[in-house]
């Protein structure tokens, strides 16, 4: 800004030579100074009135737009919020087919401590030992009188447990709400559901979280509070797995096994009916992993899925299926399996060194001939073996939805020759879970197509891709059918009146830890389907060392052990299923039928 003289030098000299006086000129250019800054100041308030008053109606048009919403919403009531709200602690019910709970929330708290607030510690803590016996009193007393300031005492405590902390009275015990996962049905489908367990934790909520099972291959569903009121609808049938497993603990145990596993599966639409694997456990209480030893000891493990055997002669009825497929054989082909067979340097014999001599490819069914399939295996060869054993699925992992089918991959040999073909043709030399087996089974079922084995409820049949031809299908299960009720069948315990039972057993010695196998342990299984002519469902029944000991010598084929106890499940659960047994016409003695004309 150029500021103007007061006194400007030129103007004083002219108005002293004209007479006038100077000081005139200073008052009146001190007077235009005022006039400008008075004119300054005047234009900076006017700009500030006007931001001011432009705020103002802002804030104004705010609260009334605010006041008129109010005005035209419906009242609520207020609510509170909780400061542990950040916690998601909701978590979706599982249910069965028919919407029986098998998972459900149940409200309940937690007890934790606040050592500087106590005023008896000693005494707290022999009381909590004596309501809570797996709590140790030393190390309470020693967590009490310490340095800490906070310390979870039971993470799950019940109502009376509740009730008798709360009469100890001591202000350092104090209670946290949780939002507990319950099973009510206790070890029913234990190793479907897995079990939950807490993440993030606070005094206020805590996280619940899926730890094994369904709960955890499923949990981002469960979790999502979008599904709070949407429960996962599961394929098991609650009535159908009680009897599944009640029956197969029951011969487990009268087999003397080590284990058991049984698997029912919709043959259309590859729904698992029910799944069982024993021994068992509570998802209640769920026991910790075992960090030594056979991981199979453990009641965690899970035989359906974790369990990869040599499944043995229940693989025949695939060769043969493929080379009726293939065009090579018919049902009534004649095979030569007289003795001695080499291959690869190694001698192919019969169980118990029996010789069948020359029989019909159906009769190698029947009477669970190796060097039949072997011979089979030999016309197909390995390479087109091993392309339909990969559509039949049994190379790849499990695409059953529990997080333990992850690690179902089944065991190759790492060279694939002849003789490679030639054992697993009689399911020696490849192990595979039950639950690759079902399916295989199952696409023999159903006229040749694969399924793929869901523990989702489905709308309807899910066919998958064509493996083998209706006919070829059909022809397989006339064979799997003499087998129950053949006169030399391998499963004649297998029959269940009314219901049809078709199948094929398996006796497999258990491999050693290092290398070789036992001459005393087996691995036996029996996969069946039924009804035979028109099958609906597949059972596979697989025990771990079984040993049936009524005889002088122990038996401990699949025969004796495994078939009788599929028999005995599927008595019980197809009446559940909706199955009527079919009712066979008898004769009607000493009547003649004449005409009436």
């Amino acid at each position: 800004m150029i500021r103007t003289p007061l006194r400007p030098l030129a103007r004083i000299l002219k108005a002293r030579a004209n007479g006038e006086n100077p000081d005139a000129i200073e008052l009146q250019n001190r007077r235009l100074r005022h006039e400008q800054m008075r004119d300054h100041d005047r234009g900076r308030a006017e700009g500030r009135l006007l931001v001011l008053g432009v705020f103002f109606f802002c804030a104004f048009a705010v609260v009334g737009a605010r006041m008129g919403l109010l005005a035209v919403s419906e009242p609520m009531e207020p609510r509170a919020h909780a400061p542990g709200a950040v916690i998601a602690n909701t978590r979706a019910d599982i249910v069965d087919r028919n919407g029986s709970i098998l998972a459900t929330n149940l409200d309940t708290h937690a007890l934790y401590a606040q050592p500087p607030h106590m005023v008896d510690p000693n005494g707290a803590a022999r009381k909590l030992a004596k309501i809570f016996p797996d709590l140790k009193e030393e190390r309470l007393v020693k967590d009490f009188t310490g340095k800490r300031k906070f310390l979870w005492v039971k993470k799950k405590i019940s109502p009376e447990q509740m009730q008798a902390v709360h009469d100890i009275g001591d202000p350092g015990l104090l209670f946290a709400p949780r939002d507990m996962r319950l099973y009510p049905n206790g070890k029913l489908a234990a190793h479907i559901m897995g079990g939950a367990s807490f993440g993030r934790e606070g005094v206020s909520a805590a996280e619940v979280i899926g730890v094994a099972g369904a709960e955890k291959y499923f949990d981002d569903y469960l979790r999502d509070p979008a599904n709070a009121g949407k429960p996962l609808e599961l394929s098991l049938d609650l009535s159908v797995q009680a009897a599944s497993e009640r029956v197969l603990d029951g011969g487990m145990k009268l087999m003397n096994a080590k284990g058991a596993t049984s698997i029912l599966m919709d043959v259309h639409t590859g729904e698992v009916i029910s799944v069982v694997s024993l021994p068992s456990f509570d998802p209640n209480n769920r026991p910790r992993a075992a960090v030594v030893g056979d991981p199979s000891d453990s009641p965690l493990f899970n035989r359906s899925v974790q369990g990869v055997y040599e499944l043995g002669s229940t693989f025949k009825i695939f060769a043969v299926a493929q080379a009726m497929e293939l065009g090579l054989v018919k049902a009534d082909t004649m095979i030569d399996t007289k003795g001695p067979m080499r291959v690869g340097g190694h001698a192919i014999g019969e169980f118990h060194n029996k010789n069948y001599g020359t029989i019909t490819v159906s009769q190698i069914i029947e009477k669970s001939s190796n060097r039949g399939t072997g011979r089979l295996a030999l016309m197909i060869g390995k390479e087109r073996q091993q392309e339909f054993l990969r559509s039949l699925g049994l190379f790849e992992k499990s695409t059953f939805e529990i997080i333990e089918a992850s690690g179902s991959t089944p065991l190759l040999p790492a060279r694939y020759t002849d003789l490679s073909a030639v054992t697993i043709s009689y399911g020696h030399g490849m192990s595979t879970t039950t639950m690759h087996l079902a399916a295989a089974y199952a696409a023999i079922a159903n006229g040749g197509r694969m399924v793929k084995p869901t523990l989702l409820k489905q709308n309807g049949p899910v066919m998958g891709t064509r493996v083998m031809r209706e006919e070829v299908a059909a022809a397989s299960r006339v064979m799997l059918r003499d087998v129950v009720v053949g006169d030399n069948g391998t499963a004649s315990f297998g029959e269940v009146p009314g219901y049809f039972i078709a199948g094929k057993t398996g006796t497999a010695d258990k491999p050693k830890p290092r290398g070789g196998y036992y001459t005393d342990k087996t691995i036996t299984t029996f996969a069946s389907m039924f009804p035979a002519h028109d099958p609906r469902y597949v059972l596979i029944v697989t025990l771990d060392e079984p040993s049936e000991n009524s005889g002088d010598k122990p038996r401990r084929t699949a025969g004796w052990t495994a078939v009788p106890i599929a028999a005995e499940m599927i008595r019980r659960v197809a009446p559940l299923l909706g199955m009527r047994p079919a009712i066979e016409p008898a004769q009607l003695a000493g009547i003649t039928l004449t005409s009436s004309n």
